[in-house]
């Protein structure tokens, strides 16, 4: 089991090594973002796997309460290093509002997310109607058993038939046989439209970049969390329960207020600090998802064509992998032909003024 959030080791070794299984947590690094957290623990996970540590073909994240999100959000990052993930309360809504959560990166590593909150149900079809393979299940009754039993019954194929990935960056563009390498957004393919799955609008207070528990359960929602040198009004403590003179009631409560706006406005909140209530006057802030092109690349293996199918779109360069039951079939990228693959391993392909170049990975 890998996990994002290492404070939570001790808690997950109890759970899990007796039943035999190990735990990957690198060690927390101070100031680390969420993408430089998802690679560290993505080179722990390397590093086990070639020491014959762990089973690359049984490698899950996990996460609960404030790290379940990024379950989510390590999986829709890379998506072939994880054979499945398991997000035990907490809402995926702080991923999904990143606008980096894509449905197709989820279809070879489905996620069981378990909660209570109000709203996790509905929100958690509207996220399988998107396209992701997502399974919710109340907390109540769930056992380690249970979450285990269900982790096992996934595994990691290295060569699936079909492997489908979308990125906004470079940086994670890894897709289990596929690695696109080189970029070009003048190379549109409509033909593979965007999975970006977007959880509404993602209206913030203009507050300063706090925090809060996404399980809070009131009343209000209870800063948890200020960056460093923060500026703003709020201490750590403070509970935000009233916007525009209605009572939050809850973190689901406070998520479900944001989401209903759609403009931004100036908002009077009320604030408890202690035995005291602070009247403070803010701005509601809507974030604009970026909707700047992304790179999608989808491969297939049609074995009664003896063929590999690859479409992908803003992609120019890419390091295909071959494994030896596929030698001997032709390949085809973008209705461009390579006549037969005549070895394993490797291939460097490249599309350069609608042709298809190929050469030996170095």
């Amino acid at each position: 089991m890998a996990l994002i959030d290492a404070s939570d080791a001790a808690q997950w070794k109890t759970w899990v090594e007796p039943a035999g299984w190990k735990v990957i947590a690198p060690a927390p690094v101070a100031g680390a973002n969420i993408d430089m957290r998802v690679q560290a623990v993505a080179a722990a996970v390397h590093e086990a796997v070639a020491a014959g540590v762990v089973d690359a073909s049984r490698v899950y994240v996990v996460g609960r309460g404030d790290a379940a999100v990024t379950v989510f959000y390590a999986i829709s990052r890379i998506p072939d290093l994880f054979a499945a993930g398991v997000a035990l309360g907490g809402s995926p809504m702080p991923a999904l509002e990143t606008g980096r959560i894509f449905a197709v990166n989820f279809s070879n590593a489905p996620v069981l997310w378990a909660s209570s909150g109000a709203g996790d149900s509905t929100l958690a079809e509207k996220m399988k109607s998107a396209g992701m393979n997502l399974e919710w299940r109340t907390l109540e009754g769930l056992t380690n058993t249970v979450v285990l039993q269900w982790l096992a019954a996934h595994s990691r194929d290295a060569y699936p038939a079909v492997a489908d990935c979308e990125t906004n960056s470079p940086t994670f563009a890894s897709c289990y046989w596929l690695q696109p390498t080189k970029f070009d957004v003048n190379e549109r393919n409509d033909v593979l439209p965007s999975t970006r799955v977007v959880g509404g609008a993602a209206a913030a207070l203009d507050l300063g970049g706090f925090g809060y528990k996404p399980d809070d359960p009131g009343p209000g929602i209870q800063v948890s969390f200020l960056p460093e040198k923060y500026g703003g009004p709020l201490k750590m403590g403070d509970r935000i329960v009233e916007i525009e003179g209605k009572p939050v009631a809850n973190a689901a409560a406070f998520r479900e207020i944001m989401g209903r706006y759609k403009e931004e406005k100036p908002v009077i909140v009320m604030v408890q600090r202690g035995n005291k209530r602070e009247r403070m006057e803010t701005h509601v802030i809507v974030p604009r998802i970026d909707a700047a092109p992304t790179s999608r690349v989808q491969g297939k293996y049609e074995i009664d064509d003896k063929l590999v199918l690859i479409i992908s779109r803003t992609v120019t360069e890419m390091r295909v992998t071959i494994p030896e039951q596929w030698v001997g079939s032709g390949l085809l990228w973008n209705g461009l032909a390579m006549e037969k693959i005549e070895k394993p391993g490797c291939i460097l392909l490249t599309i350069d003024k609608e042709l298809l170049h190929a050469s030996d990975c170095k």
